[in-house]
């Protein structure tokens, strides 16, 4: 299958899903297409709740794409592709309606700040979370704000030092990353499905002004983001850094 982002509106829930057939990485045309996505699922009257998932079984996002890091060869393309992650983070943050998220598999580096970006998020007990950012020489600058607004400083540091280590589900749940975790995808699914149709009939009104309220403090992360996605297009340019992201596309 060719990569895509797709949406499905059905009884006032817009499904977004994602792929990608490397582990569902999100190169740039991705990230641009899912936060085009998300803005205008929030503008779209026939959708009351938002549901954000990936295909496929056990990955729910491999974060950036090595192939298009290693493609970077100056500050200005890199500073543009990180600002898709800041871009996909905005849009969500902004977006007037609630996102589920349902983390099927395991998160890597952007796929964490995504998960980190949903409102309320489910996930399996085969959805372990790591950033695997320093261990290629950059950081978690981009996604910072939003898994550190979620899990809390001190557990953002403990997964940005400890670079190499996947953290399981129940972890991330008892962070505060994941609300709910369950043995199977069907049982989750079960219950996206329940929470998504009672918020699809819950006050509009309501939920937008409660979202506000969510995410105060946020409000200079657009030019925040942008500030840290013009750092990680600087240390992507290392040596030490493409020395490091050839070496883990040759595992």
């Amino acid at each position: 299958m060719e990569e895509y982002v797709k949406l499905k509106i059905e009884n006032g829930i817009g499904t977004i899903e994602f792929y990608h057939p490397q582990s569902n990485s999100l190169p740039g045309n991705i990230l641009a297409k899912l936060s085009s996505t998300i803005t205008e699922s929030g503008k779209n009257n026939d959708i009351k709740v938002i549901i954000l998932k990936s295909a496929g079984e056990r990955a729910f996002c491999a974060g950036a794409s090595f192939d298009e890091l290693i493609s970077i060869n100056d500050t200005a393309s890199g500073k543009e592709f990180f600002s898709g992650f800041a871009n996909v983070i905005n849009a969500a943050r902004k977006c007037p309606k609630f996102i589920i998220g349902r983390v099927q598999g395991k998160a890597v580096g952007g796929g964490v700040g995504m998960a980190s970006a949903c409102d309320y998020c489910f996930a399996t007990k085969f959805a372990s979370a790591k950033l695997s950012e320093l261990a290629i020489g950059i950081g978690p600058f981009v996604v910072g704000p939003a898994v550190e607004r979620k899990i809390g400083t001190s557990a953002f540091c403990a997964m940005t030092i400890n670079a190499e280590k996947w953290f399981d589900a129940n972890w991330a749940r008892e962070k505060g990353l994941y609300t709910e975790v369950f043995d199977l995808v069907d049982e989750m699914d079960a219950q996206v499905k329940k929470l998504a149709t009672t918020l699809s009939k819950s006050n509009p009104e309501a939920m937008e002004e409660l979202k506000k309220v969510m995410w105060v403090g946020s409000e200079n992360w657009d030019t925040l983001l942008m500030e840290r996605a013009e750092r990680s297009g600087k240390l992507v340019l290392s040596e030490f850094t493409r020395n490091a992201i050839e070496k883990f596309k040759t595992k």
